[in-house]
């Protein structure tokens, strides 16, 4: 994040804009919209400004600038053409630790002034942190079709019984559940069809009939997918927004991680090879506290949860301790970074059934029932299986397997870092070792890997032999 998105009251506050030309007109017109005193400083002004002027609702310095402007002034705009003059009210706000903004000189600037949609009192605020206003502006309308004006009136409404909410429940949670549930249902529909007075009785009837007490806490399991945040359901999504707190894995990606609910608490969970943050057994046990906290947890896997993810185990415990519990399953990575690295798992000229194993190393042998896996016209996806590499290659060879046949490793699969080695069971293992790969990986062996080189289309590296 290369700025703090924040909103300031500038109402009644004393602000200035120098410069007197059409982007100068455009930013007072802002800043009064806010509430703010403006005064404009510029030997001339536009006919626009002029108008302002006329009406009483700026004041105006017919002078350049100077560092005597600043006086009394909270917040300065620069919008001028003079790079000059810029820098100077850029320097002279700066040494006053006085907000200042020079338009299209992110470089000059202290804030940023970002894309606005405005349904006031709800405001959603977009920037590109100075690097492409225009992308900014674009999503802007995007969400100038999508979010209905009547928002402002939803927003108004909330608002004036937001302390009759907050006198009716004591727990802040249960208010917070109050909200969700009425804002997400009858109540704002009416708001949106204009029926207002309807949609106020509706959530006084709704308030009363709900009790003061403890909520029932509920624990959500979440597969997160292989790493691409685009590759989340849109449930996930919405359960990741509403949760109280978050026990995430070492293979839910930054990225997806920063999509929960930002006042959400974070636990990490992780696992790594010989090194468990929480044995799987005191994971079980904290989802279970949590949820008779009260709280609405949110269990966070990669991939899918039921697919070597141990979501079963957890929502058994959760059943023998009566913990409400829903399920939301994810893309798995077999899939997921199959698609990305351009390798059907299935496919009716090569393959024609697919297996999933994992490959995890236990005292530096693999117990895999070899005989099945090492047939003809069938996939093998191997999850967990870097370091175990060489055993399973040797392994599926000496099994029957010929030495020729085609075989990948992926490493962070459909994220910006993916890494594809292609190789056979003979030379996989040392390209892998060449091409320095490091966990998440996922490893699939069969004729399905050919169509690598033909049907890859994601991913800046590709390395094959």
């Amino acid at each position: 994040m290369d700025y703090l998105p924040i909103f300031i009251n500038i109402k009644n506050q004393h602000c200035l804009v120098v410069g007197g030309g059409e982007v100068a007109t455009r930013k007072a017109m802002l800043l009064l919209k806010a509430g703010a005193r403006v005064s404009v400083v510029s030997p001339e002004l536009d006919e626009n400004l002029e108008a302002l002027l006329s009406r009483g609702e700026i004041l105006y310095r017919a002078e350049h600038f100077s560092s005597d402007c600043l006086e009394g002034v909270v917040l300065v705009i620069a919008a001028t053409n003079d790079h000059v003059t810029n820098q100077q009210v850029s320097e002279f706000a700066k040494k006053q630790h006085i907000p200042v903004n020079v338009v299209d000189n992110p470089d000059l600037c202290s804030f940023i002034m970002p894309s606005i949609v405005d349904r006031s009192p709800m405001l959603i605020a977009i920037s590109s942190g100075g690097q492409s206003p225009v992308l900014a502006r674009l999503l802007r309308a995007n969400l100038e079709k999508t979010i209905p004006a009547t928002y402002t009136r939803l927003t108004a409404i909330a608002g004036k019984f937001r302390d009759q909410v907050k006198q009716h429940f004591t727990h802040i949670e249960k208010r917070r559940f109050f909200w969700e549930k009425v804002l997400q249902g009858p109540f704002a529909e009416m708001v949106h069809a204009g029926k207002e007075k309807a949609a106020k009785d509706y959530l006084l009837r709704t308030l009363h009939s709900e009790k003061d007490e403890a909520p029932q806490g509920e624990v959500y399991l979440v597969g997160a997918g292989p790493g691409n945040p685009d590759l989340l359901t849109f449930r996930a999504l919405r359960l990741m927004q509403q949760s109280d707190v978050v026990v995430y894995d070492r293979l839910v990606s930054p990225e997806i991680l920063d999509m929960v609910r930002r006042d959400a608490s974070r636990i990490y969970a992780g696992k790594e090879r010989s090194k468990h943050t929480l044995p799987q057994e005191t994971i079980n046990n904290l989802l279970v506290r949590l949820a008779k906290e009260g709280k609405r947890v949110l269990r966070l896997k990669g991939g899918d949860p039921f697919i070597f993810g141990r979501g079963g185990e957890e929502i058994e415990t959760l059943t023998a301790h009566n913990v409400s519990f829903q399920v939301v399953p994810g893309i798995t990575a077999a899939s997921g970074v199959a698609s990305y690295a351009g390798i059907p798992l299935t496919h009716r000229d090569y393959a024609q059934s697919c297996i999933f194993v994992t490959g995890h190393l236990k005292n530096n042998t693999i117990d895999l029932d070899w005989s099945s896996l090492a047939r003809p016209h069938q996939t093998i996806v191997i999850y967990m299986g870097l370091l175990g590499l060489p055993v399973l290659c040797q392994q599926l060879i000496a099994h029957g397997l010929p030495e020729t046949m085609p075989a990948a490793i992926i490493q962070q699969g459909t994220t910006q870092k993916q890494k594809t080695v292609v190789g056979t069971l003979q030379t996989l293992p040392e390209l892998t070792v060449a091409a320095n790969l490091i966990p998440p990986t996922l490893i699939i062996v069969g004729d399905v890997v050919k169509l690598h080189q033909k049907l890859a289309w994601f991913g800046p590296d590709k390395e094959s032999s």
